[in-house]
């Protein structure tokens, strides 16, 4: 397929991880107001911001295929989202302690050229150790995950906050579920395991 693939994205974590699929892509900044409606669930605001990425990443483009993505944990049924500062993530963290976190990762393709989004869920289960104060300061210290959903970077040292991970692709708890991506391509046509991929 001629197509190019964009990931409406300026994230370097979900970059990292497209590149895992050796393909070319570019990278574009959609500018939309992710603010949950009221009453709106985890699953239906991850899905409805994948889709409002894509469609306005897609925006000055004649042809392509635009990537969404977007990521929410909740904690005893609370959306948390990234805590941006050192006191929040402190709290987030303290809350994980010893809880079981769900993960809602929002994916949307959308075919720039026919208008059409194939829009997902995923979902990823974390289990989280009992942490005390002490060692919450270390890791944020440490890692400094304050744009990450939950406060922690599983990719790094997060992975000793945990004591199980439940789900169907772990790179779904990094903010793209690749499994599900590449599902998704191929029913447009762009087959990841070829040479023949873009222009």
């Amino acid at each position: 397929m001629s197509s190019r693939l964009i990931l409406a994205s300026t994230s370097p974590f979900r970059q990292q991880l497209l590149t895992k699929l050796n393909i070319p892509f570019d990278t574009c900044s959609p500018d939309i107001d992710e603010t949950p409606k009221e009453g709106e669930a985890p699953d239906a605001l991850v899905m409805r911001l994948a889709q409002s990425k894509a469609i306005k990443g897609a925006s000055g483009h004649s042809q392509g295929l635009m990537i969404g993505s977007d990521q929410v944990a909740v904690i005893d049924g609370r959306i948390v989202g990234k805590p941006l500062t050192h006191e929040k993530a402190v709290e987030q963290l303290t809350q994980a302690s010893n809880q079981i976190i769900t993960f809602y990762t929002g994916l949307s393709l959308h075919n720039i050229s026919t208008g059409l989004s194939d829009t997902r869920i995923e979902t990823f289960k974390v289990h989280f150790r009992e942490l005390t104060q002490a060692q919450i300061e270390y890791y944020l210290q440490t890692e400094q995950p304050y744009f990450c959903a939950g406060s922690f970077k599983c990719e790094g040292l997060g992975i000793a906050l945990f004591t199980q991970l439940e789900g169907k692709d772990p790179n779904t708890l990094v903010g793209l579920p690749l499994i599900t991506l590449i599902d998704m391509l191929s029913k447009q046509g762009y087959q990841v395991l070829s040479k023949n991929l873009v222009d």
